[in-house]
């Protein structure tokens, strides 16, 4: 699965729209959409926060392993 697929799956599993998550990244919903959509990358350090604010590892958000 692509890890931006994986992002979008968690976001919406969490019910939490891109906006919300965008906050989580000091980004707007726009951008953090440019970042699903595969119109921006994903920096590590919004991996980092990412990972911390859903008590996951990188791996699963990434998409190397499909273990929570």
């Amino acid at each position: 699965m692509d890890y931006r697929q994986r992002l979008k799956e968690v976001r919406e599993d969490r019910d939490l729209t891109q906006e919300e998550i965008g906050k989580v990244i000091n980004k707007s919903q726009q951008g953090y959409g440019h970042i699903e959509n595969g119109r921006a990358e994903l920096k590590i350090d919004d991996l980092i926060a990412l990972c911390r604010f859903y008590n996951l590892s990188a791996d699963y958000l990434i998409g190397l392993t499909d273990e929570v």
